[in-house]
């Protein structure tokens, strides 16, 4: 996947799972997971509230042994960080960050933080209060950092660029994301399959093929899908409802990407070309229906009388001519 090498089999094993996204190992108490067992130990010390290594200084006790060696530096005198703060609150705050002491509790799951602040926010999860509103839309948010970010869809600043061919993101991740297929690299792999993948949402859709799961049904129809978002689209159909306009013509499409397909007509871009005749499309779909003609290949057939067509549409007109009075 990524070539990097390791002195025993066990630690490749361990790796791997920063691909997959195995996390093994969880906790009986909050059933949160973990990818290494010795994470899952380091956790659980939350939930007993030992702290088996102590300062031979001051006798202060902690959690993790890497704490106390960050601790014994405020005796030695050792620097850490050279970070500096105009409040003494402040430095104690963040010298929280150094020794990994978190001494604020959340009552409801037993998760600890470093700071008051995080905390709240946190408990925001188990309460459902969104105090943040936007004034453009009305949505709420329970971090004032998400409204920050959401805002970004009103004011339509995308400050974050990519430097290979010049398209904005309004967050950091989605940059991220988006380099993905410039490198060409594909960190998460299928287990069942081994196919490869740039983003951790494609292979959980991918695994789908395989497990066979359709758990949202119409309630009009009875049919099934994999994914809630294909239900509401699907919906549409019997509803009518068609929400994404062109701003050109003023069209109405059920989905976004048949709207995005229909403005390739008004900007006469069609990227889609075909590596034998140079003909370009506006639809994969209308590209790799051409190929057939390079290929010589007649693959829609008449259920009816067996003829063969290059082209569903001209199967389709056979269809309607010869046989719709059959």
């Amino acid at each position: 996947m990524c070539g990097k090498c390791f002195t025993r089999r066990s630690s490749v094993v361990e790796h791997q799972r920063t691909h997959t996204g195995e996390k093994p190992f969880s906790c009986l108490k909050c059933k949160k997971s973990f990818s290494q067992k010795s994470d899952l130990l380091n956790h659980q010390v939350v939930h007993t509230g030992e702290k088996p290594f102590s300062c031979s200084e001051c006798e202060k006790c902690f959690t993790r042994k890497s704490s106390v060696i960050y601790h014994m530096r405020t005796h030695t005198g050792e620097k850490q960080c050279g970070k500096h703060f105009i409040k003494k609150s402040d430095l104690a705050t963040h010298q929280k960050w150094h020794t990994g002491e978190k001494t604020y509790f959340c009552s409801e799951c037993g998760k600890f933080f470093q700071r008051k602040s995080c905390l709240i926010d946190h408990q925001r999860i188990h309460t459902g209060v969104k105090p943040f509103s936007c004034p453009e839309c009305g949505k709420c948010f329970s971090l004032k950092s998400d409204l920050a970010k959401h805002h970004l869809i009103h004011t339509g600043v995308k400050p974050f660029s990519c430097l290979e061919c010049g398209k904005c993101f309004t967050r950091k991740s989605y940059l991220i994301e988006h380099r993905k297929q410039h490198t060409g690299e594909k960190l998460y792999s299928c287990p069942e399959c081994g196919k490869c993948f740039s983003h951790k949402y494609s292979l959980v859709k991918h695994q789908e093929i395989h497990t066979g799961e359709k758990p949202f049904s119409c309630k009009e129809c009875g049919k099934c899908f994999t994914r809630k978002s294909s239900v509401v689209e699907h919906q549409r159909i019997h509803t009518g409802e068609k929400p994404y306009s062109c701003s050109e013509c003023e069209k109405c499409f059920i989905n976004k990407s048949s709207l995005v397909t229909h403005q390739k007509s008004h900007t006469g871009e069609k990227p889609f070309s075909c590596s034998e005749c140079g003909k370009c499309f506006t639809r994969k779909s209308s590209l790799i229906e051409h190929l057939i003609i390079h290929t010589q290949k007649k693959t829609f057939s008449c259920s009816e009388c067996g003829k063969c067509y290059k082209h569903r549409s001209a199967l389709a007109q056979h269809k309607k001519r010869i046989h719709f009075n059959d």
